[in-house]
């Protein structure tokens, strides 16, 4: 059989179940995987020998915020001082002060600005990225926001996934409307993002401090009414039953979910609806209140992990340290963890049968390791063991 590419001598964990490894070869042609397990005779233009280096889908981050201006270390001083995330919100600050810096950068500067954290992702292995609008609030500037992150993939291999998420804060010149500022995000932000193509989901922030199930509520529907996906920022804070409300609109994820119940761990496993861990905010806020795994493993719910990148609440740009968290702080196993940044986290995105495992028709998007064994890409703080990444199929 003939391929481009072929990676021998490689010790794979394909992530189509647990993390057993398989002693074997990748082949690749045009940029997809024909062929991934024992070594088998293969003509091809290039061979790279892997010399019993792990391999493993290439890493994927399915919730971010990327794309953004200016800086919030300043939140983490008040913090310190025993300010909460809610009392600086309400303060003005937190996601207000990262709207004011975004609406005032030009869609080159939000890129420049970017690239940076984008680099530090892709250097460990990772080679899907969510991106996630919401600091611009104004039609223009959410836009413009949406156009920055698919310009990233321009600049560098990778790909890229935009989601839309209008209704993320109350912008000032809505400030006491929030009826108000929920219609203009259903009647004139979702039709414009979708009529262009920038997003392929929409997202909300349900929460006290954010919007009320019923205005969510409005949000999903004229996103499924605009053939968008949906997902949700839910249980973060408290609980809204948010995760009951995206499971109703047969969201694709559910994300935090600290405070997820019994009820909402049911609607989203008969809705297939991924829950999206994010150790990272958890451990920037110095939560307590760790999410039910227990309950989600109970019930069947794919559990996916993500670096939830932001100015503010989680300033984290590793999946392997997002890993490290999500096994200390949420006790997840060492499988739990990398299912969660490959397979999980493509399903996470409606991506499942293009990406996340290592099986033939999916893109050939590899990490390629210096390790032992798996437990050695969760447990280490600080290393990165990264030899080799590729993205559909070339060496990058």
């Amino acid at each position: 059989m003939r391929c481009d590419t072929l990676w021998t001598k490689a010790r794979l964990i394909t992530m189509t179940s647990g993390v057993e490894i398989v002693e074997g070869m990748i082949a690749a042609r045009d940029g997809r995987i024909v062929y991934a397990g024992p070594e088998h005779d293969f003509d091809a233009d290039t061979t790279h020998d892997l010399a019993g280096r792990l391999v493993t889908p290439g890493l994927i981050d399915p919730h971010t915020h990327l794309i953004y201006a200016g800086d919030r270390c300043h939140e983490f001083r008040l913090r310190l001082e025993g300010a909460s995330y809610e009392d600086i919100a309400r303060a003005g600050g937190g996601i207000a002060t990262t709207v004011k810096a975004t609406r005032a950068a030009s869609e080159a500067d939000l890129i420049a600005q970017a690239l940076p954290r984008l680099d530090t992702l892709l250097a460990e292995g990772t080679t899907t990225v969510e991106i996630k609008s919401g600091y611009g609030l104004t039609l223009a500037d959410e836009l413009k926001m949406l156009r920055a992150a698919h310009a990233l993939a321009t600049h560098r291999p990778v790909r890229i996934v935009t989601t839309f998420l209008g209704a993320h804060a109350l912008p000032p010149e809505y400030a006491g409307c929030p009826d108000d500022y929920i219609t203009e995000v259903c009647e004139v932000m979702i039709p414009a993002v979708a009529a262009e193509g920038l997003a392929v989901a929409v997202d909300a922030f349900c929460e006290n401090i954010g919007f009320t199930p019923d205005q969510t509520e409005r949000v999903l529907t004229a996103a499924r009414a605009h053939g968008l996906q949906v997902k949700l920022h839910a249980e973060q804070l408290s609980n809204l039953n948010g995760a009951t409300l995206a499971a109703r609109h047969c969201a694709v994820s559910a994300d935090h979910l600290e405070y997820l119940d019994e009820a909402g761990i049911a609607a989203m496993r008969t809705a297939g609806t991924v829950a999206t861990l994010l150790p990272g905010a958890f451990y920037t806020l110095r939560e307590t209140k760790v999410p039910p795994i227990d309950a989600l493993r109970r019930a069947g719910v794919p559990i996916a992990l993500a670096t939830d990148h932001n100015p503010g609440t989680s300033p984290l740009s590793s999946l392997l340290l997002t890993m490290n968290m999500g096994a200390t702080l949420f006790r997840l196993t060492v499988g739990e963890c990398l299912a969660g940044v490959t397979r999980h986290a493509a399903t996470a995105l409606g991506l499942g049968a293009e990406i996340g495992t290592l099986e033939p028709g999916k893109a050939c998007d590899l990490a390629i390791w210096d390790v032992d064994a798996p437990e050695q890409l969760v447990c280490r703080v600080g290393l990165n063991p990264l030899y080799q990444r590729v993205f559909n199929g070339a060496v990058s």
